[in-house]
């Protein structure tokens, strides 16, 4: 690989993750070609995109980023095979693939980090929590849903108390 091929795949890194506060690096050593390409597929069926490259590259990468400042501390996991993982909706989406690919592939892909709406979440352990988070517009659905709530009891309530009183 020639110093402009890596610039190349350099300045793609930058880009993706300038653009997302969705950033995962996993460990997907050991799996198997058919297992990669469902996993690639399930990727693109959720919008993420999942980008394979060498330490050094994802490293610089970081480090020329806006968001150097809180990536940094994913600089140390960069160890063995690494594949970064960017989504661009869903910020539990890659933590489902992670899982899921899981139960299929002998405990592999590992979460190394992953960066999540401003979170850094650091291990294996946290891809359970990092599978259930919500995004702020499925939050923003579930409050509105819980203010509605009351307002639909009183609301019944009424219609009841007034079809009683027509019923008299």
């Amino acid at each position: 690989m020639n110093k402009q091929e890596k610039a190349q795949i350099i300045n793609e890194l930058v880009e993706l993750i300038n653009s997302t506060d969705k950033i995962y690096l996993v460990d997907c050593s050991t799996i198997n070609g058919i297992n990669t390409n469902l996993m690639r597929r399930s990727c693109f069926e959720k919008k993420v995109k999942m980008r394979v490259a060498k330490n050094t590259l994802i490293e610089k990468a970081i480090e020329q980023s806006s968001r150097n400042d809180v990536l940094k501390d994913m600089i140390p996991h960069l160890k063995g095979e690494t594949a970064i993982l960017f989504s661009f909706e869903s910020p539990n989406a890659p933590a489902k693939i992670i899982k899921e690919f899981k139960e299929k592939c002998n405990g592999k892909p590992v979460l190394k980090a992953a960066y999540v709406e401003e979170t850094l979440y650091i291990g294996d352990e946290s891809v359970e929590t990092l599978a259930q988070l919500k995004s702020k517009n499925e939050l923003i659905a579930e409050v509105i849903s819980l203010l509605q709530s009351p307002i639909r009891r009183v609301i019944s309530a009424l219609e009841n108390k007034k079809g009683e009183e027509n019923a008299a």
